[in-house]
């Protein structure tokens, strides 16, 4: 549920191709909620505009000339911890993807997400919680698993019973509703409730975020 204000986030998209950029702009032309504010070509005039133009959101490509999404997103946090970075990726560089937020991204998503997937990652970044594409791949959950990038930091702990952690370990393990009810001897309406809350507690949104939140809270080992 997209988060309602009595004013528009601001927002700066920063990407290299004119026509990706300029597509990503028209999403934004009717809504009541986002204001694309500016926009950047490279990543230093990215760092520049958000020093001037002061946005609540950036959108931001990781390869630019210049100055790389990475780097750019390390210096605008550097100025501004308020200011919260969306990357947009293809997935082709889980490494460069991994710097980013190692850099301080408050999440990612493919450059193909549906418009709904787009609005969900911005409400999740307007209220500074970490968003993870659902196409994260196993890899790239096993590069934050062993970095020390961690978002959950300065949650608050939360308890999760027998069966949630069980739930949790066979998603963890890419089990899907109907085999982690055969493993566990209980119904898949029993799975389905328990998923929900498991989410819910969590506050994500798929199972690549159920899979980090749960390594960064040692109830699961990729090793």
């Amino acid at each position: 549920m997209t988060m309602k204000t009595n004013y528009k986030i601001k927002i700066l998209i920063a990407d290299d191709h004119e026509l990706y950029l300029e597509g990503l702009k028209g999403l934004f032309m009717d809504s009541d909620i986002y204001e694309v504010i500016g926009q950047a070509s490279n990543g230093q005039e990215m760092v520049r505009k958000a020093v001037v133009l002061n946005p609540q959101i950036i959108l931001t490509d990781l390869r630019m000339p210049v100055m790389n999404g990475a780097r750019a997103i390390e210096d605008v946090l550097s100025m501004n911890r308020e200011i919260k970075c969306l990357v947009l990726t293809n997935f082709d560089n889980d490494h460069s993807l991994m710097e980013a937020m190692e850099a301080g991204a408050a999440g990612y998503i493919t450059k193909n997400m549906p418009k709904e997937d787009l609005l969900e990652a911005l409400d999740y970044a307007s209220r500074g919680v970490p968003y993870f594409c659902r196409s994260t791949s196993t890899k790239m959950v096993r590069l934050m698993a062993k970095s020390d990038y961690n978002p959950y930091l300065a949650e608050k702990k939360v308890f999760f019973n027998g069966t949630e952690r069980k739930i949790v370990h066979l998603i963890c393990e890419e089990k899907n509703n109907i085999e982690i009810a055969l493993l566990l001897n209980i119904s898949i309406r029993t799975v389905e409730n328990n998923r929900s809350r498991i989410f819910r507690k969590m506050n994500v949104k798929t199972t690549a975020g159920v899979a980090i939140y749960a390594v960064k809270h040692a109830m699961y080992s990729v090793d």
